[in-house]
């Protein structure tokens, strides 16, 4: 019997290491992508008034309405839904809010794509999200984002083209208690949400990055092998 798509939810906070690990399972499994963020990006490229309205809204550090979120779901899950070969996808921190955990459950049903979900939350503490938000390093040029590891060596250049790495102005203490206050306000009843269900699989965040994966992987494949 031909197995349903994998559908996998990576849910954390700043920090946590959810892009790294996003990139290793859709390399590993061959897996599509979804990122809110990204959507709302080529979205507001498209200038009506919901384009102009993303925007403004972004700019000005604000969060855009679940509505406008979920269209963008439901469109991306259509195309999905055409592809010759589709194994499933990986979902970049969302839903964020208890709206969309709710509206996300019914289009999964819709999509029939229920039978393989899995939801992850990579686990840190708030003392460990500010470590290596703050201390993290971003390459100017293209982009590679070097995360703070207390077992690694303090790293100054890119390790992809060689550009001397900088401090993004916003990694702030400040700013991320903000965002941690945030995750736990939004998040937090996301994360209560599926505890409850018995369908959320806490993955400890504090480890290396292979150890984080090596964990989710285990998750993925119980299953799969029973």
């Amino acid at each position: 019997m031909e197995k349903s798509p994998l559908i996998l939810i990576l849910l954390g906070k700043s920090g946590a290491g959810k892009g790294t690990q996003v990139n290793l399972l859709k390399e590993k499994l061959s897996l599509d992508y979804i990122g809110s963020g990204e959507l709302l990006r080529e979205r507001k490229k498209k200038r009506d008034f919901t384009g102009k309205k993303i925007s403004e809204v972004i700019d000005n550090g604000g969060i855009v309405l679940t509505p406008v979120i979920f269209k963008l779901w439901m469109d991306r899950f259509e195309e999905f839904k055409t592809k010759n070969e589709f194994n499933g996808f990986v979902f970049d921190g969302s839903p964020r809010k208890i709206k969309e955990a709710y509206l996300l459950e019914e289009a999964l049903d819709w999509f029939e794509w229920i039978g393989r979900t899995k939801i992850f939350l990579i686990d840190v503490s708030d003392e460990e999200a500010i470590a290596r938000i703050t201390k993290r390093k971003v390459c100017p040029k293209c982009g590679h984002i070097v995360l703070f590891s207390k077992n690694d060596p303090d790293v100054e250049v890119c390790e992809k083209c060689g550009e001397g790495l900088i401090k993004r102005p916003e990694d702030t203490v400040e700013s991320t208690k903000k965002r941690l206050e945030w995750f736990q306000t939004e998040v937090g009843p996301v994360v209560e949400y599926y505890e409850k269900l018995n369908r959320l699989i806490r993955i400890n965040g504090e480890q290396s990055v292979e150890g984080v994966f090596n964990d989710i992987m285990k998750e993925i494949e119980k299953d799969d092998n029973n």
